[in-house]
């Protein structure tokens, strides 16, 4: 296939640039248009924690390896994304009262809290990390410096002919013509199901802040025992260059229209400092650098859709990756890309993400 079809990709986070970087790569001119900047959403604000194995246990796993891969490669073309590999600790933490209980590892010095280490869940070889914001643009910067276009604007509905085929997309008020449409806006695509049928799609907002402080690349994941009795399970990413990335508190704010309307609220923050001190001393002497919020989009059985939107030819959708939207962002612009221009997947079996199998 050549540049001369006219792809559209609404949405301009890790998932629509992965996918306009791979069809530039093999010389398709995609247009990707984007409401309000690239990585607007979650894929500015994620944790950018890359894992291989995580998601073995279901269809997701082939889809996670290929992607986690994909991410190191990356990572060698586009130069620096603040990719590194990592290890990953699974500890137990409590405002008061004793874990030792809980510890099957010796605590390293930074975790000097009220914390305990019960197990090595990632190594440098199965775990990594990346800068959700930097590898998101560099993919798109690619992507048009291969042909690609970036177009501001709103996607307010599409344009079908009379056997439900796409022919364009409707931005701002005018018709972007298109022979194909990928809709890939995270959250926001479940406007979209008042245009075409797609399965349902939630946003769940979750909260998480920056803290100024130097930590080795030891990811914390934790099951935290406040002391209201409510536990959850808050995650601590160092990254390179002296900032923590404290995450974990989700909430249940309804979706607004505008990626930038999304906020944090205080009591989440609060949340999210309480734990990072009651972990380290280092984390509860730290400056405050930014607080954030994001809305990750989930489908009904945690899996993502991928594919064609059935009933309207020309038109795929690619959302739902949950919290490993950053991980599989670059296997789901691989495969999107090969069905659009191969009329099928070649990397792995996409049957698992059809969108049928939940408007059956």
């Amino acid at each position: 296939m050549t540049g001369a079809q006219r792809i559209v990709i609404c949405g301009g986070g890790i998932v629509g640039s992965a996918i306009a970087d791979q069809l530039a790569l093999r010389g398709a001119r995609p247009t990707v248009v984007e409401r309000a900047r690239p990585a607007a959403g979650a894929s500015g604000k994620a944790a950018g924690f890359l894992a291989l194995d995580w998601n073995d246990h279901g269809p997701v796993g082939p889809l996670a390896r290929l992607s986690f891969s994909l991410h190191r490669r990356l990572a060698a073309e586009l130069g620096d994304v603040g990719y590194r590999d990592v290890a990953a600790l699974q500890v137990v933490a409590t405002d008061e009262g004793s874990v030792e209980a809980y510890r099957r590892h010796p605590s390293p010095p930074w975790l000097d809290g009220n914390v305990a280490v019960n197990g090595i869940i990632g190594s440098p070889a199965t775990t990594a990390q990346v800068d959700p914001l930097r590898l998101t643009r560099a993919l798109l910067d690619r992507a048009v410096a291969n042909g690609a276009e970036l177009v501001t604007g709103l996607v307010e509905g599409l344009h079908r002919a009379a056997d439900g085929t796409v022919t364009g997309v409707s931005v701002d008020g005018a018709e972007l013509a298109a022979d194909t449409v990928v809709l890939a806006m995270g959250p926001w695509t479940r406007a979209a199901a008042a245009w075409v049928t797609l399965p349902e799609i939630r946003g769940i907002k979750n909260t998480s802040m920056t803290l100024a402080a130097d930590a080795p690349a030891q990811m914390i994941f934790c099951d935290y025992l406040p002391r209201d009795g409510h536990r959850w399970g808050p995650e601590i990413y160092p990254r390179p260059g002296g900032e923590v990335y404290v995450t974990g508190y989700n909430e249940h704010d309804p979706l607004p229209d505008d990626p930038d309307d999304v906020h944090p609220s205080g009591d989440a923050c609060n949340a999210l400092r309480r734990v990072a001190a009651v972990h380290s001393s280092r984390l509860a002497a730290a400056a405050e650098t930014s607080r954030r919020a994001c809305f990750r989009p989930v489908t009904i059985d945690g899996i993502p859709i991928i594919g064609p939107v059935p009933g309207a030819p020309g038109a795929f959708v690619a959302t739902g990756h949950g919290p490993w939207g950053i991980l599989n962002g670059p296997a789901t612009g691989l495969v999107l890309a090969e069905m659009i221009l191969d009329g099928e997947a070649h990397c792995l079996d996409a049957t698992s993400f059809s969108p049928a199998r939940l408007l059956a």
